[in-house]
């Protein structure tokens, strides 16, 4: 007996159940929406179908078609209120049945449907940034091959496979295989697909079953399906069909659990939330996703009537029964993290660009591409891009903090019943230490998750070291941005490929280095922060000489200074061992080392963002021979650009097996990529940065991670902003790093939050929380003498 002859005969409650498991299994607790506009191109339809009013004149339209300027604009609107995909509906063929389809298209210099779809796809996709899905019919596999270029994916209905049924609901001489063959033709050609199919159109459950189970034998074929959507019929007056009874709830549920045993375990299956009052219903039946959310002011979208006012409603239902709500994009995350197998080349960036480290659709929207940087402004010895056009309303860029926002005093306790992140925090509660697979978890936190993984990393914060938020007085020193490295993130460093975004090239003189530190001296600073680009002048002895200049300016100043590249460059260019370099470095006044050069430790990855630069061996052989010598140092990571949270995951357990052995490392440093200036990025080969929620997660999680082993965790206020930094003091941090007077890295690469703060910026940042603030040394030690601030 076949799977699809036994569901016939099981009860639906059992079936439900079974469905429930089977998507738990494949899926965990999370539920997917596609933030979306429609934009219905045309109306008229070779598809004459009894239950369609689509071969019907639109009311009152001008044209048959929509116009390039109409499709334009609700593009636009769509992606200002934070959509990321575009759908467009045009019937196949049009022209070759309605000769006022023929008319119009002539007149505007197209000679096919298919020919003016494709015009509006990329027009779409170019000006907005918005990723097109097509439902365009039945298409051939010629006309699905030009399609490729310009669209992400493609959906088709597939009604009943039965003849008599197809000549009813579909117009005379239509081929009952052409919506199945044109889906198969997809599959040859590597499109991720969405199938659609019909309940409560005249057709029995085992015809549902004939239909389903020729969608997942062309999936095993060639694994390009990537949801079918269990649509119910909705009569539609003036139609053939417009007084038939509809879809019986219990058919749908039916229907939903069917496409979910039926299918292969990797298909999502998707129900539109409007099947009836209850939207948790249609979870209960299995499905992983609610299809597309739109605007409400989308015209012609049934989705509209849930649109944004209605998305709390939706979360809260999936939140009820145990399971998160995220954002996708029109191709899953399994689709969109393999680019070279799914993707035409033309659309590989337009993907990334609205994708999160998951590969599914950021949750930070606003984000309108493209977004242009027109040249750059002298700051001090640095530049400043400056950016101009539709700017990204990315945290980063100086917008407000996007959700998830902690609020102070809000009640605690709201970790989700269920569900695995609910298990890993209840582990780590346990005093369990996460590997690697458990933080990977955290990382994906949703929701209520992300405040129940905050709330366990602030706990943790509060029994490290207490409630004061911690900084420290210093100046950043670089030095020199003329770098031989080639890092591809940094738009910081001049070099022979530089873009010609980073300012004129310089190198401050010894002399220059001494009077920033004696200004930096005179004000109150106690440390200083040397890093710059490498030199291709510069062997060993530089350094030596700029800790010698440094200390002989300032005597009492801390000198915290050159990351693991400098001074493994610099011993290999001596030929000297690195732990003599070291000692060496420290008789000279150099007294802790920063994290950077670290970004990613994880080869597959440095091999694309830094592949000149030291290795992940030799960034953890630096660190541990200077915590031999006895240097202290921190653990940076810089995350948003093209990793995914397995490679944070990674990163946090290799420092952490490093910490173990030397109790080195003094704080734990996350700085976000900074994409707007970065190579990378302007070669449309990253992300653009972290969400916010990853941010925040990377803060909290990190904290989760080092409990034990490393008690600080630092927020750079540089790269995150104000409002940013003061969420983040919610989620395990417990200092906020340096003044960093003179800051030129960040800045260079298109942050906007300034370069230097006071003692009275911090204030004003942890005042609302409560909580006390001291001023520290580099090493966490009392900086009071050095006139420390303390508030509270």
């Amino acid at each position: 007996m076949t799977v699809e002859s036994a569901l016939l005969s099981r009860g639906l409650d059992e079936m439900l159940a079974e469905a429930r498991a089977v998507r738990d299994a494949a899926f965990g607790n999370r539920v997917t929406f596609s933030p979306r506009v429609l934009i219905a191109l045309s109306e008229g339809s070779q598809d004459s179908s009894a239950h369609c009013t689509s071969a019907q004149p639109r009311p009152g339209a001008a044209s048959a078609y929509l116009g390039p300027d109409e499709a334009l604009a609700i593009a636009a609107n769509g992606a200002r209120a934070g959509c990321h995909e575009a759908l467009l509906s045009l019937p196949e063929r049009a022209e070759e049945h309605h000769e006022v389809a023929g008319a119009w298209l002539a007149e505007h210099g197209y000679a096919t449907t298919l020919g003016y779809l494709i015009a509006m796809a990329d027009l779409v996709r170019s000006k907005t940034g918005l990723l097109v899905q097509t439902a365009a019919g039945a298409l051939r596999r010629d006309e699905l091959a030009v399609l490729r270029r310009v669209a992400a994916s493609q959906a088709v209905t597939l009604g009943s496979l039965r003849q008599d049924l197809v000549t009813r609901c579909a117009a005379a001489g239509r081929i009952p295989m052409a919506p199945l063959a044109s889906l198969e033709a997809a599959g040859e050609l590597a499109i991720p697909s969405s199938a659609a199919i019909l309940v409560g159109a005249g057709e029995s459950r085992a015809d549902r079953l004939e239909t389903l189970s020729a969608i997942a034998a062309s999936h095993r074929r060639h694994g390009h399906v990537q949801e079918v959507i269990v649509q119910g019929f909705v009569p539609v007056a003036g139609t053939d069909m417009g007084n038939e009874p509809g879809e019986p709830l219990e058919e749908h549920l039916w229907s939903i659990a069917a496409a979910r045993l039926v299918l292969p375990a990797d298909v999502h299956v998707q129900a539109p939330p409007q099947m009836s009052g209850d939207f948790g219903l249609a979870l209960d039946a299995g499905i992983d996703d609610w299809g597309g959310l739109s605007p409400a002011a989308t015209a012609g979208d049934p989705a509209s009537e849930l649109a944004w006012t209605s998305l709390d409603r939706l979360r809260r239902a999936t939140e009820e029964r145990c399971h998160t709500l995220a954002p996708r994009l029109s191709i899953y995350p399994e689709f969109a993290l393999e680019p070279g197998r799914w993707l035409d080349p033309n659309l590989s960036f337009a993907v990334m660009d609205r994708s999160d480290a998951e590969g599914l659709g950021r949750d930070d929207p606003g984000a309108v591409f493209p977004e242009q940087v027109s040249g750059t402004r002298q700051v001090g010895d640095g530049a400043e891009v400056i950016i101009v056009g539709e700017r990204s309303t990315a945290w980063y860029s100086g917008a407000p903090v996007q959700p998830p926002v902690l609020v102070q005093g809000r009640p605690r306790g709201r970790v989700m019943r269920g569900g695995a992140v609910a298990e890993v925090l209840s582990g780590v509660q346990a005093g369990q230490e996460p590997g690697v697979d458990e933080l990977v978890t955290l990382f994906s936190a949703r929701g209520r998750e992300v405040e129940a993984v905050a709330e366990m990393a602030d706990d943790l914060r509060r029994e490290a070291v207490g409630e004061t938020v911690t900084w420290v007085h210093n100046r950043n020193i670089n030095y020199t941005n003329i770098c031989t490295f080639k890092c591809r993130f940094c738009g910081f460093s001049k070099g022979p490929l530089s873009l010609n975004l980073r300012g004129r090239p310089y190198l401050l003189s010894l002399e220059d280095i001494a009077q920033r530190v004696r200004e930096a001296w005179d004000l109150g600073a106690t440390e200083v922060t040397l890093q710059g680009g490498i030199h291709p002048d510069f062997d060993g002895d530089y350094y030596v000489e700029v800790c010698k200049a440094v200390v002989e300016a300032a005597p009492g100043i801390h000198v915290h200074g050159f990351s693991a590249l400098e001074v493994t460059e610099g011993a290999k260019r001596l030929g000297e061992p690195l732990a003599d370099y070291l000692r060496r470095l420290m008789s000279a006044g150099l007294k802790s080392l920063p994290g950077t050069a670290a970004e990613i430790l994880d080869d597959d990855i440095r091999a694309i963002l830094c592949p000149d630069k030291v290795t992940t061996e030799e960034w953890l052989f630096a660190h541990e021979t200077a915590h031999e010598v006895g240097l202290r140092s921190n653990v940076t990571i810089m995350h948003g650009a093209v990793e995914q949270p397995i490679h944070w995951a990674r990163h946090l357990v290799r420092t952490r097996d490093l910490q173990k052995r030397t109790g080195g490392f003094t704080e734990l440093v996350p700085l976000p990529f900074v994409h707007m200036a970065s190579p990378i990025y302007l070669q449309r080969k990253a992300r653009r940065g972290p969400t916010f929620r990853e941010l925040l997660l990377m803060h909290a999680v990190g904290r989760i991670a080092c409990r034990g082993q490393i008690d600080n965790i630092q927020a750079s206020w540089v790269k995150t902003g104000i409002d940013g930094v003061r969420q983040l003091l919610q989620a395990g941090v417990n200092d906020l790093g340096g003044t960093l007077m003179d800051e030129n890295i960040s800045r260079a690469a298109g942050a906007s939050h300034g370069q230097g703060l006071t003692p009275t910026d911090f204030a004003a940042i942890v005042s609302p929380l409560g909580r006390p603030l001291r001023q520290r040394s580099t090493l966490y030690g009392d900086a009071a003498r050095r006139g420390a601030v303390r508030v509270g």
